[in-house]
């Protein structure tokens, strides 16, 4: 099985500038003008151009909107070093929402993109996650 991440957002070029600022990625392929590849992390990004106001799914009356939201779904980013990704996303324009906090397993930052998307910057310290297996 092969995991694809989706994200959308309502200004492709924006999100282009963010995330290979942000992240280091780089553009693998273009699908006209509703979609980009964003290569560089062990599994590719895609950038999909979806309209404000547009409805998230048919059965749902929800619609896209690109202020922050809250979403049980989020990325997660193991860095090598959390302080320093944790300036350049805030440099690209990421917003820092949580300080980063250090535990066991290592650092964390809370932040959010450009278009209201969070997600976390975590550094592994030690056995990372093996720290507080049972």
């Amino acid at each position: 099985m092969q995991f694809l991440i989706n994200i959308d957002v309502d200004d492709l070029e924006r999100a282009i500038a963010f995330y290979r600022d942000a992240f280091g990625l780089h553009i693998g392929r273009r699908f006209g003008t509703g979609g980009v590849e964003m290569l560089g992390g062990n599994a590719p990004l895609y950038l999909l151009v979806k309209e404000t106001g547009s409805r998230v799914a048919e059965p749902l009356a929800q619609t896209r909107r690109y202020e922050r939201h809250w979403t049980p779904v989020h990325l997660d980013m193991v860095v090598e070093d959390v302080e320093a990704a944790v300036a350049r996303a805030l440099a690209a324009g990421a917003k820092l929402e949580s300080e980063i906090r250090v535990n066991k397993w290592g650092a964390i930052a809370g932040l959010s993109d450009l278009f209201g998307h969070g997600f976390c910057l975590l550094e592994f310290r030690g056995r990372g996650y093996d720290e507080i297996c049972l």
